[in-house]
């Protein structure tokens, strides 16, 4: 039997852990956490089991609380659960109601805490932040917001006093950061090259440079001072839909960048530029289509996926991101953080891609770094590993059990990797290149959420329940 001294000094570590925003620490999908069940169940392994509303935003974790955001039809909440039990602490309603557009939520933006205070993005309204009971702090409104069918889905993160959020949409793309005491907006920037993403930020801190926010969208990753929002320098290449996050390790910072070739949505592969468009088809020269002046009949048909603005015309401005668009390249990237402050300035595209891979890529699910390893999850349960310093493959393979479509993004700890599918399978692998199953489990409800890890813990929320699993 172990002494007194030595349980209560265990429990405290393992309370101490936490995982405050989307994707935990820096958005890496990492924990320190160790002696993590590889079975788990509605009945097997459970500390606790909480119903709750349903949403895709995953839990952000502190010593003792667990926050969500929750909707009910057109109301919306944030909630705080008790980590040690999973008792519901308070739900409280946010300033608006919120309306689901298409396949998401109108919660699919995750909570960040700074270990109190709790702070959460809702499109249909702005920012809000609560105290650990509850009680609204303030609240910052934002928007509306143009991106369809998708809406928003980029998380809040905070950095030292200021909460950031990376809100790139199809028109009004922008960055911001409030303080996080008053929720007074410290700085704002327009995004006038960045279109349509979900993508949240990521934040370096360099020695002798200042701390700069990773911010991945439309064509670029972009790095911008945390202090003010200043763009600094930038890699090129990237797809036009920013979706994951990126991951640092070390001196790397590794991208993933996926969107789905315009030929398979019937579009035409190659498209001439505005100014020869414009010449030929513009007979009007009002400096605008309509849609019997494009000259692609496959474009005509799908015209409402390019006028961003809903006016009914095709511009300038608007043909130009559709042009980027197919010249922009898939791919997964590791890329070197420039070593000084005179390197970080301006376009490193060709200084800054050590080695970029472009098979088997994901559509939504951010990569993670782990063991000096990549791991891709692809729809339909297939995981590719890459070794990190070169990019080659090192393994790929299907989870059997689970050919499943994935939203949310693999977590890892105590050498293993847990894979949850939308079906509500979590397929759980052995963390090396060489990669095996160790053990899948079946929540029997859907999972559109990211898992959080702490503690020796796993906080994992279905469509009908917030779950903690341990041994």
């Amino acid at each position: 039997m172990k002494p007194l001294f030595s349980l209560l000094i265990s429990v405290t570590l393992l309370s101490a852990e936490t995982w405050t925003r989307f994707r935990g620490p820096n958005g890496s999908g990492v924990a320190t956490a160790a002696n993590l069940p590889a079975e788990f169940g509605p009945d097997k392994n459970v500390i606790w089991k909480t119903p709750i509303p349903p949403g895709y935003s995953s839990p952000a974790l502190t010593e003792d609380r667990l926050y969500l955001t929750a909707h009910e039809k057109a109301r919306l909440f944030t909630l705080a659960l008790d980590r040690k039990d999973g008792k519901l602490l308070w739900k409280v309603d946010a300033p608006a109601d919120g309306i689901v557009r298409g396949v998401n939520t109108p919660v699919s933006p995750s909570p960040v805490t700074d270990g109190q205070n709790v702070y959460v993005f809702f499109e249909t309204f702005g920012l809000v932040s609560y105290d650990k009971d509850g009680k609204e702090r303030w609240r910052v409104p934002l928007g509306p917001f143009n991106k369809a069918p998708y809406g928003m889905a980029a998380s809040p993160i905070l950095y030292k006093d200021l909460v950031i959020l990376q809100a790139d949409q199809d028109t009004d793309s922008f960055l911001i950061a409030v303080n996080a005491a008053d929720g007074k907006v410290r700085w704002k920037k327009e995004r006038k090259d960045v279109t349509h993403g979900f993508s949240t930020p990521i934040v370096w801190e360099p020695k002798g440079q200042p701390a700069q926010l990773l911010v991945l969208g439309s064509y670029q990753l972009q790095a911008l001072s945390a202090a003010t929002g200043e763009k600094l320098w930038w890699i090129n290449g990237m797809a036009w839909q920013a979706k994951s996050l990126p991951v640092l390790e070390g001196d790397h910072v590794y991208v993933h960048s996926w969107m789905a070739d315009m030929s398979g949505i019937g579009l035409p592969k190659d498209i001439d530029p505005w100014e020869a468009v414009a010449e030929k088809s513009d007979l009007d020269k009002d400096g605008k289509l309509a849609q019997k002046e494009i000259p692609y009949e496959e474009m005509r048909k799908l015209m409402f996926l390019f006028d961003l603005n809903k006016d009914r015309f095709i511009d300038k401005d608007e043909w130009n991101v559709l042009f980027l668009r197919n010249q922009a390249k898939n791919g997964m990237y590791a890329i070197s953080l420039p070593k000084s402050a005179a390197e970080a300035k301006g376009d490193r595209t060709e200084s800054g891609v050590r080695w970029r891979y472009s098979k088997s890529l994901p559509n939504i699910p951010s990569p993670i770094l782990y063991k000096d390893t990549v791991f891709l999850l692809k729809e339909g349960g297939i995981i590719t590993s890459l070794n990190a310093k070169t990019g080659d493959m090192v393994k790929q393979g299907r989870l059997t059990g689970a050919l499943d479509p994935y939203y949310a993004s693999p977590v890892a700890a105590d050498d293993k990797i847990f894979f949850a599918s939308q079906a509500g399978k979590v397929s759980v692998v052995k963390a090396a290149g060489d990669w095996e199953m160790i053990a899948q489990n079946d929540l029997q409800e859907e999972i559109w959420a990211t898992p959080a890890i702490a503690g020796g813990r796993i906080y994992l929320r279905t469509q009908g329940h917030m779950y903690c699993f341990g041994k």
